[in-house]
C-alpha cells in the first residue's frame, strides 16, 4: 500500500495549490491583469481533473480498505458476501485509475491545449506531390470535419496538375486541444502509387512534408511593430471578380528573424492582416517550441512526438491499400477510409506509445 499512499499524497498536495489558484482567480486585481488571469487559469484548468482524479482514488481506496476489514471480522455470512461483492466491484477500477493518474502528474506538452497551426509542402516528386499534399488537406478537412473543429486557410499555392505546392492553415476548436492531438502528423507523409500525371503505369514514390505548430496566443509572444515590415498586394488565384483588382493581400516580414507570412485568402486586408499576425505569432513562438521539442528528441528513443520535421513518419501505399505510421510500425488495410479523414485509431495508438514512454521516463 506504500505505493498507492505515495500517489495519494503525491495528488492530494496538490489540493493546496488548487484551492490557492481558486482564490487568486476570484481577486479583483489578477482578473484586471489579463496576462496573468489567463496564465493562471489554465493552470486551474490543468489540476482540475488530476483533484478530480485523486479525490475518486481516495473513495475507492478507502470503501476497498472497509469492506475488507468487514470481510475478515464480520461473523454474519450475509454482510460477508456484500463485502465479497464489493471487493469484486472495486478492486478491478483501482489499477487503471493508478495509471491514469501517473499519467496526469508527468508535466504534458504545455501547448497541447492550444489550437494548431498547419503547413503542408509538397516535397520530391513534382506535380504528383502537389496533388498528394492536395489530398493530404482533404483527409485533414475531413478529419477536422468529424471532430467539429474550424479550419480557416491563411495562403495557399495551387499546383501545375491540382493539389499544392504549399497550403497554410489553421484548425481550432472550443471544447478541445487540437494541437494535442494534430502534433504527430509532424513529419514527412511519402505516397506509393501510379500518379495521374504517368502515361505508362509504372507506380512512383512521392512525398509532402507537414508541419504542425502549436498556435501563439495573443500573450504567448509580445511583437514590436517596429521589426515587422508590412507590404500589401493583389491577391492571386481562385476568388471571382475580387481578385488581382484591390491590395487586399499581406505580407509581413519579421526583420529580426527574417520569417515572412502572407494572407490573401480574406476579401478584407484588415482580416488578411489579423491572420497573417496569428500566424507571424505562431511562427516565432514555434522557434522556441522547437527547442522544448528538441528537448524531449534527445531523451526519447522513439519519434512519436519529436519535432524532427524531416522524418519520414508514414507511407501511403495505393497499390496494396495501406497506411504504415513507421515510428509505431502500426498498419491499416483500408486505405481509402484513412484518406478520408479516418485517423483517430492512429492518432489513439501514437498517443498510446508517446503514453508508455512518459511513464517510462518518469520511472527511470
Amino acid at each position: 500500500m506504500a505505493d498507492n499512499n505515495t500517489l495519494l499524497e503525491k495528488v492530494l498536495g496538490l489540493q493546496d495549490k488548487y484551492k490557492a489558484l481558486e482564490a487568486q482567480l476570484a481577486e479583483p486585481e489578477v482578473i484586471a491583469d489579463m496576462k496573468k488571469f489567463v496564465q493562471l487559469n489554465k493552470d486551474y484548468k490543468q489540476l482540475e481533473p488530476i483533484i478530480k482524479a485523486g479525490l475518486e482514488y481516495k473513495r475507492l481506496t478507502d470503501e476497498l480498505s472497509q469492506a475488507k476489514d468487514l470481510f475478515m471480522n464480520e461473523k454474519d455470512e450475509d454482510l460477508r458476501e456484500m463485502a465479497r461483492e464489493e471487493i469484486a466491484e472495486i478492486e478491478p477500477k483501482i489499477p487503471a485509475l493508478e495509471q491514469e493518474i501517473k499519467l496526469m502528474l508527468i508535466p504534458a506538452d504545455p501547448d497541447d491545449s492550444k489550437n494548431a497551426m498547419v503547413e503542408i509542402r509538397g516535397g520530391t516528386g513534382g506535380d504528383e506531390a502537389a496533388i498528394f499534399a492536395g489530398d493530404l488537406f482533404r483527409m485533414y478537412s475531413k478529419f477536422a470535419e468529424k471532430k467539429g473543429w474550424k479550419l480557416e486557410v491563411t495562403d495557399q499555392a495551387p499546383g501545375t496538375s491540382g493539389g499544392f505546392k504549399q497550403i497554410v492553415f489553421k484548425l481550432s476548436s472550443s471544447s478541445e486541444g487540437v494541437y494535442g492531438i494534430m502534433k504527430y502528423e509532424s513529419g514527412v507523409h511519402r505516397v506509393q502509387r501510379v500518379p495521374q500525371t504517368e502515361t505508362q503505369g509504372r507506380i512512383q514514390t512521392s512525398a509532402a512534408s507537414v508541419a504542425v505548430f502549436p498556435e501563439a496566443g495573443e500573450f504567448d509572444i509580445e511583437l514590436n511593430p517596429a521589426d515587422i515590415r508590412k507590404d500589401l498586394f493583389c491577391a492571386s488565384g481562385p476568388g471571382g471578380q475580387g481578385v488581382n483588382t484591390t491590395y487586399s493581400a499581406v505580407r509581413l516580414t519579421h526583420i529580426p528573424s527574417g520569417i515572412v507570412v502572407q494572407c490573401q485568402e480574406e476579401r478584407s486586408q484588415l482580416k488578411n492582416l489579423d491572420r497573417a499576425m496569428e500566424e507571424l505569432r505562431t511562427r516565432l513562438y514555434n522557434m522556441e517550441h522547437q527547442k522544448y521539442l528538441d528537448g524531449i528528441a534527445a531523451k526519447r528513443k522513439t519519434m512519436v512526438s519529436t519535432g524532427d520535421r524531416s522524418a519520414k513518419i508514414r507511407t501511403y501505399n495505393y497499390p496494396q491499400g495501406r497506411v504504415t505510421d513507421h515510428r509505431i510500425g502500426w498498419s491499416m488495410y483500408n486505405l481509402p477510409v484513412f484518406m478520408d479523414g479516418d485517423i483517430q485509431e492512429c492518432i489513439e495508438q501514437l498517443q498510446i506509445a508517446e503514453n508508455a514512454e512518459r511513464l517510462k521516463e518518469a520511472g527511470e
